[in-house]
Parts: structure tokens; sequence; C-alpha cells
């Protein structure tokens, strides 16, 4: 079988594989794109991030006509039923939009596509293969960019059997609301999934091993965070490590032993949900026969240029190190991209927002306060409430804060934390102020519309040097 000729070939067709190609084809790169899925986008459109935000925003809806929210904007609802059919049919539409629209992109752009499973081989070719292992097409390219994205991370005290036991594809498509749900895992994906049931009606309670929830986060964050949560009716679990799980499928349902501070418990559940994490897709791809090399950790090994140890061979995304996000992702996938051609592609790794789509939401960027402790830094805290802002209480969202940290001497932004309405959009003008170096006084001094959810920003910067107006 001859091979077929590329100046690129990407392996996998998700945020980082396919805006990857995408970049390569508009810089006058012959590309093509291998992915095994029917439907490009990879795990974030398909099973991630768009539809687990499609069901988070029908789920608040749902629950704030059921929760009598509405009543307080003299909105009277009664009889409010949940069609979860329809909200599934409604999450599948965004899904089949989006992934389309990506359809769209690598046909406006030239982008020739493959489905089958990309495997390197060691001459840095291509095979492509199909659902039975066979060889159905190999492709031949100057440069090979493997991103092959990630999966959900299995545990032995909870082997996953997607019927009880399940993963965050399979918490997506549940056709009946679980009336005891048990999430294993109080970091971002079992926070926002656990929120999505529980708005929907499910008892949930969260098993997390560490101290706190969002254990990455600053330690503001994580004290706020499980306030609002319980206050939602979450029963959030800490230090509290699973031991062993028990399906009865007889009775229908699942038996959990864990251990606390208190010693020996046990929970029973309809459904469990297990959100510890995940790892990086690198088994059976041919990278270690082509002699790709692989950390410790299990991720592929690059260089600054994205470089594995194999020299046309190229990885991004969840494959190499870093946070698992689709946008870090996406810059990699151009930065790339551009460094192929001989541009100056580049990836600010220090500035990567990171986000939590809870209600409300929690976004961050930068150092915890944490860090800049145990590295030594001296800094400055700037702290202000969305209850003491126009807009958020206009809107009925008071709940949250904006806590900046700055630099004691130079007034340089080192982080930026919200719990609060709308964080996800309001953190871009944080990314961009650390993208330019600005200080806290540079967002301070900047005019903010009125009544905006942004002037908590400003004001936030205002009290870095203790002089915010509405405080």
């Amino acid at each position: 079988m001859m091979a077929e000729s590329y100046d690129v070939v990407v392996v996998g067709a998700g945020p980082g594989g396919y805006v990857c190609a995408i970049r390569c084809a508009q810089l006058g790169l012959k590309v093509v794109c291998v992915e095994s899925r029917a439907t490009l986008g990879g795990t974030c459109l398909n099973v991630g991030c768009i539809p687990s935000k499609a069901m988070l925003e029908s789920s608040h809806h749902y629950h704030r006509a059921v929760s009598g929210e509405l009543d307080t904007h003299g909105v009277a609802v009664s009889g409010v039923q949940l069609d979860l059919a329809k909200l599934l049919q409604r999450k599948r539409q965004v899904v089949e939009k989006i992934t389309g629209g990506v359809e769209f992109l690598f046909k406006k752009n030239k982008v020739h596509r493959v489905l089958g499973h990309g495997c390197l081989r060691p001459g840095g070719e291509v095979d492509v293969l199909d659902e039975n292992q066979q060889l159905v097409q190999q492709l031949q390219a100057k440069h090979v960019v493997l991103a092959m994205g990630s999966v959900p991370v299995d545990i032995p005290v909870a082997k996953m059997d997607h019927q009880y036991i399940l993963d965050s594809t399979d918490i997506l498509e549940l056709t009946e609301v679980p009336e005891r749900l048990v999430v294993v895992g109080g970091g971002v994906i079992g926070l926002e999934l656990g929120s999505v049931w529980a708005r929907l009606g499910a008892q949930v309670t969260v098993l997390e091993a560490q101290p706190n929830i969002l254990p990455t986060m600053d330690g503001a964050i994580q004290k706020e965070m499980m306030k609002i949560l319980k206050k939602q009716g979450l029963q959030i679990l800490t230090g509290s490590t699973l031991q062993s799980s028990q399906v009865n499928q007889q009775q229908g349902f699942v038996t959990l032993a864990y251990t606390d501070k208190k010693g020996d418990q046990v929970l029973e559940a309809d459904k469990v949900l297990v959100a510890v994490g995940r790892r990086a897709c690198t088994q059976n791809c041919g990278l270690e026969e082509s002699g790709v090399q692989l950390t410790s950790r299990g991720l592929i090994q690059v260089d600054e240029r994205f470089r594995t140890s194999k020299s046309n061979v190229y990885a991004i995304g969840d494959l190499i190190a870093g946070p698992m996000l689709a946008h870090k992702a996406e810059e990699e996938g151009v930065a790339l991209a551009e460094m192929l051609v001989g541009q100056s592609g580049h990836v600010p790794y220090d500035y990567i927002p990171s986000v939590v789509y809870t209600w409300p939401e929690v976004a961050s960027v930068g150092k915890t306060e944490e860090e800049l402790k145990q590295s030594g830094v001296s800094y400055k805290v700037g702290k202000f409430l969305f209850r003491a802002n126009g807009r958020a209480q206009a809107a009925g969202e008071p709940d949250g804060f904006v806590k900046f940290l700055a630099d004691k001497k130079t007034d340089k932004l080192l982080g930026a934390h919200i719990v609060g309405a709308s964080a996800s959009e309001l953190v871009a003008e944080i990314a961009t102020a650390f993208e330019y170096g600005a200080s806290a006084e540079d967002i301070a001094r900047t005019i903010h519309a009125h009544p905006t959810l942004a002037e908590v920003l400003k004001e936030a910067a205002l009290d870095v040097d203790d002089r915010a107006i509405h405080a």
C-alpha cells in the first residue's frame, strides 16, 4: 500500500488537533487530520465541555423555576416539570451544531479528514486502522502532530461498569435522575456534573480525599465554594478516601466503603460518578515502537517547540505537561503550526485561565496565595464582594468575590481569583492584563462601564492599595 503524502498529519481532532490542522492549512500547508470518532471535536465537543455546559445551562433554568428563585423577580411559576428527554435532546442538538461547525471549517480551509485510529510507525509514517485494527490507509508527512487527548482515570476501588459506576461520559446520558448520586472526586469535573444532577433533583454526595475541594485552587476559593455548594444542597465529605465499592444488581444500588477522620464509613448510591482526573491517550498508538519517550507520569516528553524524541513528531494538549484544558491545547496547536513555518509561536503558560462552571462560577489565573507564600514572594491582596456591586444585586447574584494578588514592591499582578456570576467571562480581562504585564493600578485606572459585574474587578484592584470606593 502506497502512503499518501502531506506536509502535516494531525492525529486527533479535539480542540488541539483540529485547531492545529486549520492553522496549518491557513499557513499554506497540505494537512490531513486522522480521527477515530465519526464526528470532529474530540472529547471536549462531543462528550465533555460542550454537552456538560449545555446541561449545566438547562439545569440552571430548571432549578431557578422550581426553587422559587423566579418568584423574587415577580415571575410566578407553578406546575414545573422536568422533561429530561427534551433536555438531553437539546444537549445533542448543541453538540451536533458545534461538531458540524468544525466539519465545515475543515472543508473551508481544505483540511483533509480521515476516519480511523491513527498509529505512529517507526519510520514516522501514520497507519490508519479501522475498528477491527485492520490497516485501511497509510499517511506520510514531513511533520506528524500527536493530539489524541485524554480519557477518564479508572480506579481499582471503583471499577467502572458504565451502568452503576460511571465516568464523565456516561453521566451525561442518564435517562432518569438518580435519587442518590455519589461523586468520587471534588475537582472541576466532579463539582460541575454533581451540580447538574443536584439541580435536577438528585441527592448528591461528593467524596474528596484531600482536605479541600478544588485542591489546586486558592484557599479562599475553596472555602467560599464549600460554603456555597453546601447551601445548594450538596453533601461534601472532604478528607474521605474511598476503599471499596460493591454493586448490588438485584436491588439496583452501589455500596461504598470509605474512611475519614472518624474511621470506617459506608454509603449507598444509585449511581456513582468517578471523577478523579484524566490520563493521556498514549496507549496503542505506536509510541513505544516508534521511540517516542514518555515521562514518569505517562505523558509525552517534548521540548520548547513541542518536538518529541523523534525529530519529525510533535505532541500537544493533554498528551504533554500542563493543565488538561481545551484552551491550552488550542493555543499549543496554533503555536506549533506557526513554528512549523518558521514563525514564533507563543503560549503564556503562567497565565492560562482555569474555570469551574458551577453556579456561581469560579475562575482564576496566575498564582494562588499559598504558592506565593511558599515561594517567599512579598505580595499585597485586594478583595471586593459581589454583594457590593449594583449589577450583581440587580441580577440577584450577590454571592462571591474577586481577589487580586499583586507584587508588594512593583504592584505587578501575580494572581487573580473569582467566585461569582459570569466569572468565566470576567477572567478574560484579567488574562489580557497578565499578558501585557499589567499592575493592579492599571486595572484600577481603567474605566469600567456602570452598572456591570466587571466593576468588581476595578474595585478589587483599588482595594490592593486599600482605596476601594464601594467597600
